[in-house]
């Protein structure tokens, strides 16, 4: 989902969740938090010069034992990152979560409520700082072990390697090539290269703006091998809490964000109803912070140091046949590597910005009101002449898109992709 760029929203707490029984473990099992421990008295008094009494007091009961403290403390933090805009709130609250997690945390695992523990956790990940992020990876690292120790606790369904997507979805493929925007595939595609090195991705493509699709750069990856396997997801990501979108697009109405685990995202996939314009995705969250086990799983690609800038983020998007990014424009040079499925992408120069009818309120600014798979021609009446480039992007290639090029994007079987963002010296886009 194409997020203005000083903007990340916070996400909807669901509460409603099943607990899970009970895991056996040691008296004296605990979570060490070395971090935590040394920074926590400076951490507090932050906290309390932005008017957090009442918090640190919990924290401080908390860290004595007192489980509902730690459930207040870290209610509490919730409430400030939802107190108004994302960007506007103060850092340190951030910081705060981070600390309730780690102790509602800790209180779980030592009565044996690994998966509870390993939800609070990930929340830490997903919404808290960076101070902490080092103690909250460390603590996953040792809940992850211990239920990948639990056999029973990871049924792949009796599905061989590969089959979750594959016999799932080609039937679907040829009936969604079939829905693409007007005039696809009809013109100019997008060039495709095999072993480029960098100095030719640097003269041809990155100085001048011009997309290319990047063939044989992703064969030493491990997620190639991997990721289309469930039993893998599963045993390693299973447990795990995610950030996902359910509704047709970020712009439509009925768009909302769920919190569920790894596993019932996959349940979503193979059995949702991909037509129903209700489907489930995860899109633009920066997966391989928070589950460092999938990190190991790719490389970012050589390219991405072209310009001598620095990596933005890396972004994992996750869903089925169907999904649609609209047209929107990123403000980063970007490497979409394709690691499970095929994509179709079409892309506009930065040039006609002007002529893609963005919409004009700030936070959808770098996204077009015009919607490619119903275009109003009345309402819209340029968009039939401009000229854009598509492409289908395959399982193992990598497509270089350009700053401000927009793009949109329609997985065409259940799609498992990598974005890299990085800057780099800002140079003119056309064709």
């Amino acid at each position: 989902m194409p997020l203005p760029v000083t903007t990340t929203p916070p996400l909807s707490l669901d509460t409603n969740r099943r607990r899970s029984p009970p895991m056996s473990t040691s008296s004296d099992a605990t979570l060490e938090t070395p971090i935590l421990d040394s920074k926590l008295p400076t951490l507090l008094h932050r906290i309390t010069e932005e008017g957090g009494y009442t918090f640190a007091s919990m924290v401080t009961r908390a860290a004595a034992g007192d489980t509902r403290a730690a459930e207040a403390a870290k209610e509490m933090a919730w409430e400030q990152l939802h107190s108004g805009p994302w960007h506007s709130v103060v850092p340190i609250w951030r910081d705060a979560y981070s600390i309730a997690c780690l102790h509602v945390a800790k209180h779980h695992f030592s009565s044996g409520e690994f998966k509870l523990a390993l939800r609070a956790l990930d929340m830490g990940l997903i919404m808290g700082g960076s101070t902490l992020r080092d103690d909250l990876n460390s603590c996953t690292r040792k809940i992850s072990a211990a239920l990948r120790g639990n056999e029973l606790s990871f049924n792949g369904g009796g599905l061989q390697k590969g089959e979750w997507y594959r016999d799932f979805n080609l039937a679907e493929s040829t009936r969604v090539v079939e829905l693409l925007p007007v005039k696809s595939l009809s013109g100019e595609t997008v060039e495709k290269k095999c072993g480029l090195s960098l100095e030719g991705f640097l003269q041809h493509h990155f100085v001048p703006g011009s997309p290319v699709i990047i063939s044989d750069s992703m064969n030493h990856w491990p997620a190639k091998s991997r990721w289309s396997d469930m039993n893998y997801l599963k045993k390693v990501v299973g447990f795990r809490t995610v950030p996902v979108e359910v509704g047709k697009n970020y712009l439509s109405q009925d768009w909302k964000q769920e919190l569920i685990t790894f596993s019932e995202f996959l349940e979503r996939i193979q059995y949702g109803d991909s037509s129903s314009g209700n489907m489930t995705y995860l899109a633009q969250h920066q997966l391989f912070d928070q589950i460092q086990e999938l990190k190991q799983d790719i490389i970012t690609p050589d390219y991405c140091f072209a310009g001598g800038g620095e990596m933005r983020s890396v972004n994992a998007w996750f869903g089925p046949p169907g999904t649609v990014t609209p047209l929107h424009h990123d403000p980063h040079h970007n490497i979409l590597a394709q690691v499970v499925g095929k994509k179709y992408i079409r892309l506009y120069p930065a040039s006609l910005s002007d002529e893609l009818y963005p919409h004009a309120e700030s936070m959808l600014s770098n996204s077009s009101q015009v919607d490619l798979d119903n275009i109003n021609e009345e309402e819209f009446p340029k968009m039939s002449d401009l000229t854009f480039v598509d492409c289908i992007l395959e399982e193992g290639e990598m497509l270089y898109i350009p700053p401000k090029w927009w793009h949109y994007v329609r997985s065409l079987t259940t799609s498992f992709s990598v974005s890299f963002w990085w800057s780099g010296e800002e140079n003119s886009s056309g064709f």
